[in-house]
């Protein structure tokens, strides 16, 4: 005879391995409770970040300016703005923070500064370009050394449009200020073709050194040419362009029909064809710093 169950104990379920009834109270619909996770905080939302303004890509910080010149770094530089060496568009500046624009003119203890990857360009000229920097001059020598590089170089003096030879270009203002001393600048040798014959005395006259128009004009040599007629010379001469040229044989009565420069300074058309440029080695670069 089976003892009759404990009331207390009537319709309890141990739970332990009974999918039968969890299943069935899923089937009711009745399903189980899920826990939170321990730990789990509940995040709070986050404040919208107001969107930062685009920056000018035209405009950089003048410490930064001054650092890619090459002058000093950032740190020197806030330095030297503060105690009034820079300036911007011919105004001291001692502002921390202050942009400038690559056209501004910014001048460090009075020189000017370029904050552009120095550039030194070698153009053999060609006949029937002009040598500017201005559109609407028709063909240019600009022209011709458009891909040579990214920095803005401009040519240091010129060479007549029927001028052939030569030409230096270089953003490096240190550099082009080498070209524009007439004592103690860089020299060039043309090769000149005259009109007619040059009588000896007048080549005296242009080694010894005369005046025109109450201005002292020098040569470093003048000489005539091997193997070839009077008409063409060698010439030498401290000066960034062919408008002196011009004056010496006006003033003594000859018309120039050739120029060629051959070389400036150290500097030749060896491996250089009509027409072509070529970046200056570092070699080439530091011995014409030191001329």
């Amino acid at each position: 005879m089976s003892k009759p169950r404990d009331s207390k104990s009537k319709g309890k379920l141990s739970g332990r391995g009974n999918s039968n009834t969890r299943s069935q109270s899923n089937e009711r619909g009745n399903a189980p409770v899920k826990k939170k996770a321990a730990g789990n905080k509940t995040q709070k939302p986050q404040k919208a970040q107001k969107p930062q303004k685009a920056s000018d890509p035209d405009q950089m910080r003048l410490n930064k300016y001054i650092a890619n010149s090459g002058i000093c770094s950032r740190r020197d530089a806030d330095m030297h703005i503060a105690t009034g060496l820079v300036s911007v568009n011919g105004k001291v500046v001692t502002e921390m923070g202050y942009k400038v624009k690559l056209e501004d003119e910014v001048r460090f203890d009075g020189s000017r500064i370029n904050p552009e990857k120095k550039a030194y360009v070698l153009l053999n000229k060609p006949k029937g370009f002009a040598t500017t920097t201005s559109e609407g001059k028709g063909r240019t020598v600009m022209d011709l050394v458009a891909n040579a590089t990214n920095s803005r170089i401009k040519p240091i003096g010129r060479l007549g449009r029927n001028s052939k030879g030569l030409l230096l270009f270089t953003n490096d203002d240190l550099v082009a200020k080498k070209f524009t001393n007439s004592k103690n600048g860089v020299p060039r040798l043309f090769q000149i073709e005259l009109d007619k014959n040059l009588k000896i005395e007048d080549l005296k006259k242009i080694r010894e050194g005369f005046r025109i128009e109450g201005k002292l004009i020098t040569v470093e040599e003048i000489s005539y040419i091997e193997g070839a007629s009077k008409k063409e010379i060698g010439l030498k001469i401290k000066n960034t362009g062919n408008t002196v040229l011009r004056a010496i044989f006006d003033s003594l009565k000859y018309e120039i029909v050739a120029v060629d420069c051959v070389a400036i300074g150290h500097l030749t058309k060896k491996d250089l064809p009509r027409g072509h440029w070529k970046h200056l080695t570092e070699q080439e670069l530091n011995t014409l710093k030191m001329l």
